[in-house]
């Protein structure tokens, strides 16, 4: 919201002072900073009691993220479609999550954190994320 708020005010000083084509540009750009660091663009999230248990039935890796987070942004985008096969729990919606965070990194809400067959793993490289998933599926 802050993005688009920003930029749209902006826009607004830069059609005042005549230049619109600079100022749709940059609303543009705005808009897509918004998007890409909105909660819409990862996969539906869940809670993390949800997830464990999703996992355990599945197999498939529990990714802990919060909106706005870079290294997350960064995982996100590297996984591809393969982010969908992934269970996704938002630490700033969920209480549960960010515990589980905190108990994985000494007390630090360090994210992204994905927890493969009950171990946690902080960061890690996009490449050993999807090869934690299944050919299958």
């Amino acid at each position: 919201m802050l993005f688009v708020l920003s930029g749209s005010a902006l826009s607004a000083g830069l059609i005042l002072t005549g230049s619109p084509g600079t100022a749709a540009a940059l609303l543009l750009l705005f808009l897509a900073l918004a998007g890409v660091h909105s909660p819409l663009f990862f996969p539906r999230s869940i809670g993390a009691r949800e997830a464990r248990r999703r996992s355990a039935v599945d197999g498939r890796p529990v990714v802990f993220w919060r909106p706005g987070c870079k290294y997350c942004m960064r995982l996100r985008i590297r996984l591809g479609r393969s982010a969908r096969r992934l269970h996704w729990v938002d630490i700033w919606s969920d209480p549960a999550g960010a515990e589980a965070v905190r108990a994985a990194n000494d007390g630090n809400e360090t994210v992204p954190t994905v927890v493969v067959a009950g171990r946690p793993h902080t960061n890690p490289d996009p490449r050993w994320v999807r090869e934690q998933l299944s050919p299958s599926e």
